[in-house]
């Protein structure tokens, strides 16, 4: 990021967007379209990644490690179909995994997995899928099959 902050700041900005991204769904049935980027953060604080400049194509964070991490997102509803999708997944530019974090109808986090670039290559492609060979898309439980369990909201509940 341009500039240097601390993630933790953006914490009552991210506490806003949620109320606000929660009432418009409520009141219009449609998404707001800042998913991904309360997913980004929410990612970057849980995981200590340092977020990267934005419209970096390929990667949203770098982790202490120095590996470039892609963050996707996904609100999962109660009435959310079982066969949501990860999209976007694209080979041609820079990155070392993919995390997804999965979020309750609030933008609470639930889950968040991640998986090597090996993995998500071969499972987008893999034969037969316009939306996995052409869209890099995967289905969220694909992705939950090979990416691995890096937090939980069960694991970590605290009163």
């Amino acid at each position: 990021m341009s500039k240097k902050f601390k993630l933790s700041t953006l914490d009552e900005t991210i506490d806003v967007a949620r109320t606000v991204a929660t009432r418009y769904r409520e009141l219009t049935g449609k998404p707001l379209g800042i998913t991904g980027e309360i997913g980004e953060v929410l990612t970057a604080n849980l995981l200590n990644l340092k977020l990267a400049e934005a419209r970096q194509a390929g990667y949203d964070a770098v982790g202490s490690d120095g590996r470039l991490v892609q963050i996707k997102s996904r609100c999962i509803l109660t009435d959310s179909k079982p066969s949501q999708r990860v999209g976007g997944i694209r080979l041609d530019h820079k990155w070392d995994s993919v995390a997804l974090i999965l979020m309750d109808q609030a933008f609470e986090p639930i889950e968040i997995y991640e998986a090597t670039r090996t993995k998500v290559e071969k499972a987008l492609k893999i034969p037969g899928s316009k939306a996995r060979n052409v869209h890099g898309a995967l289905a969220v439980s694909k992705f939950k099959a090979i990416g691995e369990l890096c937090w939980s909201r069960a694991n970590n509940f605290q009163d």
